[in-house]
């Protein structure tokens, strides 16, 4: 009898195994999340490094599912593709990955309250808005540290997409990084109010080369400045080149010397795994913003992952020497990897944007000893003393 009993029981729990199964009974209903991007994601440069991250996410979280993302959206079209998504495709999270998306995406938040968003790079938020950014401003300082030092001119150019304060942050940390090895070098910049346009970008990139400039970094979302580098240094004009987001030392072996690398995978894992968990809901985001940098990880120094400096400009960077006030004579190649190392452990230890700073006019901003706050660095509206552009109004 025990002996039937148990096969008995075997052949109801198969039964029952197999009925859930089919009518999907206890089975996990999987969270659909969706992205908007303000790029095509082939521009090999911000959104490209955004959807590089999907990918990632695609294989790591299989309790996810990961709608096709909406390229190459105007931002004063964005309410439409996020009202798409939500009647349309049922997204429970959207991810909105521009500063200009910011106004729509609090809108958004609004208007469908039950649902999760989070907006890139933005200072406002709800109840069920969210932001988060992977802050590059110590990569493009190191980057300074690099241009300042090679620069045989002593004109560094950067090509930039939009005068907001991200990029103008961005700017001056690369210009303090060239002022500290160089007091002599300037940054001058050209705009494009565009983030992806290689076409300007190219006319930018050669403009500054023609004032002078053999250094160049930049913001716009493809590896045209580094292109135009490698084309000057092929014929006998070295330029010096800092890519921009995502690995672009192939496009110039000769010409990048290094960039800022992103990883958007380790913050999106971050916030997808703590909304499954209900750390998140749609009720307590209102004071949940993500400011990753090195020592989270979300941030890389190089033109290739796993190269912090292009190997052919090693030796002149170790050949370079300046007078630190903590580590004495030094050359530029160990102090980079020491401060690389310090941001990494400790960024209270060592912060580019600590005072005295001043500005173009010779106010100072930052005063001797103090460390900028991240509302100032978030709103930041001001030039340098090195940076001898001007911020359009």
């Amino acid at each position: 009898m025990k002996g039937k009993f148990l096969v008995v029981l075997s052949l109801i729990l198969l039964v029952s195994l197999v009925l859930n199964t089919a009518f999907g009974v206890g089975a996990e209903k999987k969270l659909r999340v969706a992205f908007i991007y303000v790029g095509p994601v082939g521009d090999y440069g911000w959104s490209h490094a955004h959807e590089l991250a999907r990918q990632y996410l695609i294989k790591k979280l299989p309790w996810a599912e990961f709608l096709p993302p909406a390229e190459s959206v105007p931002e004063s079209d964005v309410a439409r593709f996020i009202d798409r998504f939500v009647r349309e495709e049922k997204a429970d999270v959207i991810f909105t990955t521009s500063f200009g998306y910011m106004d729509a995406t609090i809108e958004a938040g609004k208007k469908y309250p039950d649902k999760i968003f989070f907006h890139c790079s933005g200072y406002m938020r709800s109840k069920n808005v969210g932001t988060y950014f992977a802050e590059l401003y110590q990569i493009y300082y190191l980057n300074g540290l690099m241009a300042g030092a090679l620069t045989k001119t002593n004109k560094v150019g950067y090509v930039a997409a939009h005068p907001i304060p991200e990029v103008i942050r961005h700017i001056n940390a690369f210009a303090l990084g060239v002022q500290e090895v160089n007091p002599k070098a300037t940054v001058d910049v050209r705009w494009l109010f565009s983030w992806y346009d290689p076409s300007k970008a190219r006319m930018a990139a050669e403009s500054l080369i023609a004032d002078g400039c053999d250094a160049l970094a930049f913001t716009e979302d493809s590896p045209t400045v580094v292109t135009v580098g490698e084309e000057y240094t092929k014929k006998g004009k070295q330029i010096y080149t800092f890519g921009h987001y995502s690995p672009m030392q192939k496009y110039g072996p000769n010409s990048c010397v290094s960039g800022q690398l992103v990883h958007w995978e380790v913050i999106y894992k971050d916030i997808l795994e703590k909304i499954r968990r209900g750390v998140y809901t749609n009720t307590n985001l209102e004071n949940v913003d993500y400011w990753w940098l090195l020592k989270e990880k979300a941030v890389e120094l190089g033109g290739e992952f796993g190269v912090p400096i292009n190997p052919r400009f090693v030796s002149a960077l170790k050949e370079k020497k300046v007078v630190d006030p903590v580590f004495g004579r030094i050359s530029v190649y160990d102090l980079i990897m020491k401060r690389l190392s310090q941001m990494r452990a400790n960024p209270e230890k060592f912060d580019p944007f600590t005072g005295p700073i001043k500005d173009q006019t010779g106010k100072v901003r930052i005063e001797a000893g103090r460390r900028a706050t991240h509302d100032e660095l978030w709103n930041m509206d001001w030039f340098v003393s090195n940076v001898i552009a001007k911020i359009p109004k």
